[in-house]
């Protein structure tokens, strides 16, 4: 019955849906603070929450979707307030530890939900 839920493919498409999740998300960032609004959160969760629709099996499909999770809200954050010495995107990543607490807690917590809910998804293997 598990194979039912899961195709062979399952687990490249769940990385392409988290990969188009993050891009989704990043729009939707990039939107909302044209309008005020400061949702770094929402491309790792988007991330994570479109990379749930289909089903994986591999345990490491939930890590790449965090880390695709991680790198979409890094890349939001670059767009909205990329580094005064070096505006370039290697330095912005090289230096990305030197952000204040609550825009680094904002990224992890978007790669959390890119990590969780994919996890959760997951079809576990018949024992």
């Amino acid at each position: 019955m598990t194979r039912a839920l899961s195709s062979p493919g399952g687990d490249v498409t769940t990385v392409i849906c988290a990969v188009v999740g993050g891009v989704l998300g990043y729009h939707g960032f990039v939107l909302l603070l044209d309008h005020g609004s400061y949702a770094l959160v929402l491309p790792g969760g988007l991330a994570g929450l479109v990379a749930g629709i289909p089903r994986s099996r591999a345990g490491v499909v939930p890590i790449l979707c965090g880390i695709i999770g991680i790198v979409a809200g890094l890349l939001a954050e670059h767009r909205f307030a990329p580094f005064v010495a070096d505006e370039g995107l290697w330095y912005f990543f090289t230096h990305a530890h030197n952000l204040k607490p609550m825009t680094l807690i904002l990224i992890g917590l978007g790669g959390f939900i890119g990590f969780w809910v994919p996890f959760r998804r997951r079809v576990r293997r018949a024992a």
